[in-house]
């Protein structure tokens, strides 16, 4: 399908921001009424972030394998409607992520004792049909778990380096553990793709979120250290970021290892081709974070503190793009090319038809040529308001001066329309193809409810909306716009 053949809306909302669950949202019945609530608004599509298994600060752009699902997503009151599981409430003595765990294994012996032969040969088909990540992704899980969660590269040198003997020994002795890491993944999976099913029957597509670089600490990097720029010891020995911008004036230090791009060009980039295709089987549109890395990478000395002294590598370019044509039938891939974004980098992102982002909350600069301004707008790209990364337009409008209000509001006509409805409404009115609002906007909330603060390192991904915040308003309102702007899916 060419999601870009008409013209749509999308909301932008990570999963872990829905109602229901013990600390965060998951899959269960709160994300299909969220779904039955972008139909009533005419929504027809739903963007996420990265959904896979987090570190402990939560951060979905740092996980811990580029396949695997966030057991935190799971849902446990769809396990107790299976049988399998008797109570989905927590034991509150425990830590979130301890009562989780703990409701997961009484899971996985509620299937044991009475699953039916179909679920029983679903599992042992996803295991099969998954084993080229799932058994590396099990064992790490298992063997992070008996080292008390410490990283790979703190390991015991043998286990470390991945000494055949003691992968065997591990694999004995953790058995259970990686069974039981198997499992959640099936559940995962399982939940996600109905999800995805009753989506897509009610014409509401998914928008999935490739992180371009991968955590130093992931069963990526344990099990595939040939394609990562990491010494002998595991250690790093340069990392990812960016110089300083519009966020931080001494740029960002992710701290994500760099790719060995020789190696992977000599294997065919075949590490990349599943990885995109693990996306595409979940996802009728991603979006590649950090687009403007495959043409050229910030790289910065691991002993830096900060991403000042960095220097531009040129990275893989239109070779890495035509091996994915090759490859793929279609290319259902946006372009996050947001930050420094030189000339070569928009040739390539043209060259292979990709659709760039437009954020209007970068647009006000005063000057005419600046590209988010509606004015300049592409049809072959997606328009936002902000993103995750941005504050709320209400909270950015709230710290704008005297000077930029009038701006914004001379550019966008003067108009009755209380922020954010405003800037909302120049986003569906934009030539862009797509539309995606965060739902922060739609509901008209303020910088109290933002998503990330870049550069912050706590109190991020945290954030939650309630039913109580929708009001009848928001979906009338939002569905009138969807018709006025031609972005309703007939």
């Amino acid at each position: 399908m060419d999601v870009f053949a008409q013209r749509r809306a999308g909301i932008l909302l990570h999963p872990t921001s829905l109602p229901g669950g013990e600390g965060n949202g998951d899959l269960g019945p709160e994300a299909y009424r969220f779904v039955d609530f972008l139909c009533s608004c005419d929504v027809s599509l739903w963007q996420t972030l990265p959904l896979g298994p987090t570190h402990e600060d939560l951060s979905p752009y740092q996980c811990l394998s580029v396949h695997a699902g966030n057991f935190r997503l799971i849902s446990l009151q769809s396990l107790v409607e299976l049988g399998w599981l008797d109570d989905a409430r927590l034991d509150e003595s425990l830590d979130l992520y301890t009562q989780r765990k703990v409701r997961l294994l009484a899971a996985y012996e509620g299937f044991q004792r009475k699953a039916g032969e179909d679920d029983r040969q679903a599992l042992a088909h996803f295991v099969q049909e998954r084993s080229r990540w799932l058994d590396d992704y099990a064992l790490y899980e298992a063997l992070r778990v008996e080292h008390g969660g410490r990283a790979w590269y703190d390991w015991p040198q043998p286990i470390r380096d991945r000494s055949p003997r003691a992968l065997e020994a591990a694999r004995k002795r953790l058995a259970n553990r990686i069974e039981q890491v198997r499992f959640e993944q099936f559940l995962f999976y399982r939940q996600w793709s109905q999800l995805r099913r009753y989506a897509n029957e009610r014409g509401v597509l998914l928008f999935g979120d490739i992180p371009i670089f991968v955590a130093h600490d992931s069963a990526d990097v344990w099990a595939h250290r040939e394609w990562f720029s990491i010494d002998e010891r595991g250690q790093l020995q340069v990392v990812a970021g960016v110089p300083p911008d519009y966020f931080s004036a001494t740029g960002q230090r992710w701290g994500n290892p760099h790719y060995h791009w020789d190696a992977l060009k000599k294997d065919g980039f075949g590490w990349w081709l599943e990885r995109i295709r693990s996306q595409m089987e979940m996802f009728d549109l991603v979006r590649i974070d950090h687009f403007r890395g495959f043409e050229a990478y910030w790289e910065i000395d691991a002993q830096a503190d900060t991403a000042v002294d960095g220097h531009w590598v040129k990275g893989p370019g239109q070779r890495f793009f035509k091996v994915l044509k090759q490859v793929f039938e279609e290319l259902p891939l946006v372009a996050e090319d947001l930050g420094v974004i030189t000339p070569e980098v928009t040739a390539l992102r043209k060259q292979f038809d990709l659709p760039g982002m437009k954020i209007l909350q970068f647009a006000f600069d005063g000057s005419p040529d600046n590209p988010y301004l509606p004015h300049n707008h592409e049809e072959l790209s997606v328009v936002y308001t902000g993103t995750h990364d941005n504050n709320t337009s209400l909270g950015w409008y709230q710290e704008l001066s005297d000077e930029q209000h009038h701006l914004v509001r001379h550019y966008l006509g003067d108009s009755s329309e209380a922020m954010p409805g405003l800037l909302v409404r120049a986003a569906l009115a934009s030539v862009a193809r797509l539309a995606v609002i965060p739902l922060q906007d739609v509901l008209g909330l303020d910088g109290a409810h933002r998503m990330n603060v870049p550069g912050v390192a706590e109190g991020n991904w945290h954030w939650r909306f309630n039913w109580d915040q929708v009001q009848e308003e928001h979906t009338q309102r939002l569905r009138d716009w969807i018709q006025l702007y031609g972005r309703k899916i007939y």
